[in-house]
């Protein structure tokens, strides 16, 4: 839907506790409401085949009417560490409901749709640099997940994920439930290569999962390597550690008295459906905070 928020993804591979996915600034496939999701033999339709794909480059997205901010266009200084300069957040940007650009067809009927299915070539063309053979997890072992989602436009879409083969009914299960309740989410399409060249913006906010990359400030894999931890609504929750703030223009939201739709807080539905499938939630830890990331390992 958006540009990509620079933030999270061109020291992709430098860091990271959470926030593992690199951020495209700003969106984003199909069985139905309440029916179990599909497995890749028994899902209705490859969402690696007959859904077309969305392109790799998407233009700067305009603000929307309450708001002139055009997203992935304002580059951020880079500081010593390869992260951009961390700005106050925009007025802007301090209410953020934008609405969700369809990279994917949405889900015509306006319910619940979810597929699971196998890493196709051309999926895997589409991930570029996010995965490769160096990765700790083989592309076998991967799932590529479309579910459906609730935009801040209160529309349905579809949204796309690859995550761990063996957790992909896990993972459809919490979209079923966010979904049902209406849960906002912004945009949610696969990080690329053009995510992890593009400029800091610091103002993604993409949910994703897979990203082949080391946990921030060490040199082991970061959970989301291996396709087990997923960054929701991350401009909205942002990762924090002493002065590092990410994406670099959110920290209006390290405020947790928001009460805003998307801010996530302890014993919300999106932590408590996580942890009902052995997710735990970074907003909890204690040495940083890192409130869009939730992950299958602790870390």
């Amino acid at each position: 839907m958006r540009s990509l928020a620079a933030t999270l993804v061109v020291v992709a591979a430098l860091v990271a506790g959470c926030s593992g996915s690199p951020q495209p600034s700003s969106s984003p496939s199909s069985s139905t409401s309440g029916a179990p999701s599909s497995s890749p033999s028994s899902s209705p339709s490859s969402p690696g085949t007959t859904t077309a794909a969305p392109s790799s480059e998407t233009p700067p997205t305009p603000g929307p009417s309450y708001s002139d901010w055009e997203l992935g266009v304002h580059v951020l200084p880079r500081t010593a560490d390869g992260f951009g300069e961390i700005l106050p957040t925009p007025k802007a940007l301090r209410v953020r409901r934008y609405p969700t650009t369809d990279l994917l067809p949405p889900p015509a009927d306006g319910r619940f749709h979810s597929a699971i299915g196998p890493v196709t070539p051309a999926i895997r063309e589409r991930m570029g640099e996010t995965w490769s053979p160096a990765c700790p997890v083989a592309l076998a072992d991967l799932a590529y997940l479309n579910v459906s989602f609730r935009g801040f436009d209160g529309a349905a879409h579809t949204g796309e994920l690859v995550v761990a083969a063996d957790r992909a009914e896990d993972v459809v299960s919490v979209f079923r439930a966010l979904f049902a309740a209406s849960y906002p989410i912004e945009e949610m399409r696969l990080p690329t290569t053009a995510d992890l060249d593009a400029p800091p913006t610091g103002d993604g906010n993409n949910t994703a999962g897979l990203v082949c990359r080391a946990s921030r400030g060490t040199t082991t894999w970061s959970a989301h390597a291996y396709g087990l931890a997923i960054d929701v609504n991350p401009f909205l929750n942002p990762y924090s550690k002493g002065d590092l703030v990410l994406p670099e223009r959110a920290s209006a939201y390290l405020d947790r008295s928001r009460t805003q739709p998307g801010v996530i807080h302890v014993g919300d539905l999106v932590v408590r459906e996580f942890a009902r499938i052995g997710w735990s939630w970074g907003g909890s830890w204690s040495s940083l905070k890192d409130y869009q990331h939730f992950t299958a390992t602790g870390r």
